[in-house]
């Protein structure tokens, strides 16, 4: 695996099971500093898995993960591998934002507030940290709804909120687990209007989607797991138009 000085992310040989399910097999990914690479794959392939595990919200049963130079979850002493504290884990998911399939808002919160309580109460950022959130409603489109609660918002709106609030914690990577899937149709454009205007600001992005579209518009590269193993990995136009794998090919032709 080629890791350069531009590499956001490296992923290397990760395994990781659960109970006797061998979820993740050897995953090899590396993501360059501002790219997007949308990965592909059917239920139960281990694409969730391996976002929980770049965060160490599931730790690996083996192999490398990295974000920006650093190991996640673990250290090495006495060429021993070790698991970090809770405390440095916490410290480095700070630089790891993720949006989930649900959407997490605190309910007794307005969608300003939501936006507003990492920055003011990880980071400790007060005046400045209310600007930030306001302008960053403005870039996922919700100005007009910022002292709404979640009750009062659309699943699109709520969603937009959630990812203007990952990156209002200013995070090196953000990392996307199916944000459209939990929406009705008509609301998942919006959503995915919202991951455009991200991408163009140059936000390197990990996104699980089965949404081909998207990611033959707006990714750079694309992955295909299957089984818990990355079956393809190249251009997003290429592995999405001309798979070189049959695997691949059937499920595009499933999902389209």
């Amino acid at each position: 695996m080629t890791v350069t000085a531009t590499t956001m992310l490296k992923v290397e040989g990760v395994n990781k099971w659960l109970g006797e399910n061998h979820v993740l097999r050897g995953v090899d990914i590396t993501v360059r500093k501002g790219e997007i690479v949308c990965v592909l794959g059917p239920s139960g392939s281990g694409k969730s898995t391996l976002l929980r595990c770049i965060n160490h919200l599931d730790p690996v049963d083996g192999g490398l993960i990295e974000v920006a130079g650093e190991r996640i979850g673990y250290e090495i002493r006495g060429g021993v591998l070790y698991e970090q504290p809770e405390r440095a884990i916490a410290k480095a998911r700070q630089h790891i934002g993720m949006v989930f399939q649900h959407f997490n808002l605190f309910g007794h919160m307005t969608a300003l507030e939501n936006v507003v309580y990492g920055p003011v109460k990880i980071l400790k950022r007060s005046h400045e940290a209310v600007e930030k959130a306001q302008s960053l409603l403005a870039l996922v489109g919700m100005s007009e709804r910022a002292s709404a609660y979640p009750s009062q918002l659309s699943g699109g709106q709520q969603q937009r909120v959630a990812i203007a609030r990952a990156l209002a914690m200013e995070p090196r990577l953000m990392m996307f687990d199916e944000p459209t899937s939990a929406l009705d149709p008509e609301l998942v454009g919006e959503v995915l209007t919202t991951m455009r205007r991200v991408a163009e600001e140059g936000m390197t992005m990990l996104v699980v989607t089965h949404e081909i579209g998207f990611a033959r518009e707006v990714a750079d590269r694309a992955v295909f797991m299957d089984q818990g193993r990355v079956v393809e990995d190249g251009p997003a136009r290429d592995v999405l138009d001309n798979p070189r794998h049959e695997r691949t090919a059937a499920f595009l032709r499933r999902v389209r």
